[in-house]
């Protein structure tokens, strides 16, 4: 079966603003009196909101009521967005671009499975929404990645049987989400991290979408 929609993580495929929710936790962490590293945000990738808090939570054995969590993940929204007013197109990554037009002008819809609540405005700050078919609301989805919800989610949106469609991630818990959908699962980054995808590409730019086409099933 050909190809009929690829569906995109944002952050880490399509812009970088992983930078700038690595600044929002950092707040967050010091405030909580927990050492938060960039290595400790390289776990937090294809992860949500409060799933996150869980995380750096762990990292200093705290514990919080899930009032006092929805309130730190509410506040770590606040920063994010504060550090979102100064994003533009120049977020966008190498490639990006080129490759969601060599998608349209393959006939593929276009969607957006992120695990940001922010997606839409990331996107519009970025000057790409207006390139895709549907983008996921992440705050109408039970499950987070690794469930693959958010991406049949988009498949249904789109109208398109799941096996029909091809997921581009850079994070593990979004690769297991494509490969649990019963999608075919594109990595971007590291293939010791991405192993379980069905193709790896170091980066947005190396995207060769031809040979992705024909890993049609």
């Amino acid at each position: 079966m050909a190809f009929r929609a690829a569906i995109f993580d944002l952050d880490g495929v399509l812009v970088d603003s992983a930078r700038l929710h690595f600044v929002a936790w950092k707040k967050i962490a010091e405030e909580l009196g927990v050492h938060f590293t960039e290595k400790d945000n390289e776990a937090l990738k294809g992860v949500d909101r409060l799933g996150s808090l869980e995380h750096i939570l762990a990292l200093g054995a705290l514990a919080r009521t899930p009032t006092e969590k929805d309130e730190l993940a509410t506040r770590k929204n606040g920063y994010y967005l504060e550090a979102l007013e100064t994003m533009d197109a120049s977020a966008v990554l190498p490639g990006a671009t080129a490759l969601l037009g060599a998608a349209r002008d393959a006939g593929l819809a276009l969607a957006v499975a992120s695990a940001s609540r922010n997606a839409t405005t990331v996107l519009a700050r970025a000057q790409l929404l207006d390139a895709f078919d549907f983008v996921a609301d992440a705050g109408k989805i039970a499950r987070s990645k690794p469930a693959p919800d958010i991406f049949l989610a988009c498949a249904e949106a789109l109208g398109i049987a799941p096996e029909a469609c091809v997921g581009f991630e850079d994070a593990a818990a979004g690769i297991a989400a494509i490969k649990a959908a019963g999608m075919t699962a594109i990595g971007i980054g590291d293939p010791l991290v991405l192993g379980a995808a069905d193709r790896v590409f170091a980066t947005t730019a190396a995207v060769e979408l031809a040979s992705v086409l024909r890993l049609a099933r």
